[in-house]
């Protein structure tokens, strides 16, 4: 355990961060992650203490659980979580495996009560070049996605039958599930544009229809908020032709995995995207991206995503909006003069401009 000691200002505050770096790339962006979160409690006068657990591949390998409980008794202890990523190309080359990386991160959600995942899609100017959908469309993207992360088809019954050879996973929604992330996308819609679009499949799927009477209801609770019924397909196709269209997204577990990771194209590269996973408890911030073991130990990946997932931490467990703010002005700050990752780098970036994970994360640290 590390402590960062700084004389005591007006507002100062004592928190408890605990960073999970897990598999692959987690281990190096979140190193990044915690530098950035040290440099800002310097700055403003607050004291992090930090500790690391498990979880994931490395954690199967330590204790033959991808969850530990010590771990998880580490999260419960800890006012946020900084987290990294989960997978291993092992597991997923092997069907068959009974223990899995992805398992950790699936308990963790239930376990810690993170019913609601936010995933922020802001694009930076900078960055129109480096999305695959043309500049004019994209220009003035920002949508907060509300993706319900506790319910659905990954935690429902699942099983094989007939020798093996039938296989099916039961999606399940409760009313109460669905109540709650949809008072929490409402609210948040209040703070922006005042437009909700619920997503889901309600012309198939008995759960969607569920989804849509439940979210028909809780609109009339907020009159001043505009409301819209999308199916996910529809949903899918429009992200990428009107992206601007959107304020707040809400949707199942799912449909919210997929439509998310289209999203990070709005975005320039799924290297970009922060994510929130919260409940009524510790929350738990981490970039959407994988754990990318094509470039682990390379020294290549983007680091911004763990920054900007730190400074979601700052804004929604905290309470530190100006904290919050001045290391999403510093990414906008190392954007605007030039540098990029290989991920978000286009033919206009000039060489000497394309950096490596620390030396990203050392640009963004110099501004804040």
């Amino acid at each position: 355990m590390t402590k960062r000691d700084v004389r005591a200002k007006p507002n100062s505050m004592n928190k408890n961060i605990l960073i999970v770096p897990g598999d692959g790339i987690g281990q190096e962006v979140t190193a990044v992650g915690k530098k950035v979160l040290d440099k800002v409690a310097t700055k403003f006068g607050h004291t992090f203490t930090y500790d690391e657990a498990l979880i994931g591949h490395v954690a199967i390998e330590a204790t033959g659980n991808p969850l530990p409980e010590e771990t998880l008794a580490k999260m419960r202890a800890s006012d946020a979580v900084l987290f990294g990523a989960v997978g291993h190309p092992k597991y997923d080359n092997d069907p068959t495996a009974k223990v899995r990386p992805e398992q950790g991160l699936l308990k963790m959600r239930k376990e810690l009560g993170l019913y609601a995942n936010l995933r922020p899609i802001k694009l930076f100017d900078e960055l129109l070049g480096a999305s695959s959908i043309k500049p004019e469309i994209l220009k003035g993207a920002d949508i907060l996605f509300f993706r319900e992360l506790t319910g659905d088809i990954y935690f429902g019954e699942k099983g094989r039958k007939n020798n093996g050879d039938t296989a099916y996973d039961v999606a399940e929604y409760s009313r109460f599930e669905v109540e709650r992330i949809a008072r929490k996308a409402f609210d948040a819609a209040r703070t922006r544009r005042k437009k909700v679009c619920s997503v889901d499949k309600a012309n198939v799927l008995e759960t969607s229809r569920l989804w849509r009477e439940v979210v028909q209801k809780i609109a009339l609770e907020y009159p001043d908020v505009e409301v819209e019924h999308q199916f996910v397909d529809s949903t899918a196709m429009m992200l990428i032709k009107d992206p601007t269209r959107f304020d707040v997204v809400v949707t199942a577990n799912l449909f919210g995995d997929i439509l998310t990771d289209e999203a990070s194209q709005i975005a320039g590269s799924m290297g970009m995207l922060a994510s929130a996973s919260i409940g009524d408890g510790t929350g738990v911030y981490e970039p959407i991206h994988g754990s990318a073991h094509d470039i682990t130990g390379k020294g290549v990946a983007n680091p911004l995503a763990s920054i900007l997932s730190a400074a979601l931490l700052l804004e929604i467990s905290f309470g530190l909006k100006a904290e919050s703010d001045v290391l999403i002005n510093a990414v906008d700050g190392v954007l605007k003069a030039g540098f990029r990752t290989r991920d978000i780098a286009d033919a206009t970036t000039a060489p000497d401009k394309i950096l490596g994970t620390e030396a990203m994360g050392n640009e963004v640290l110099s501004r804040i």
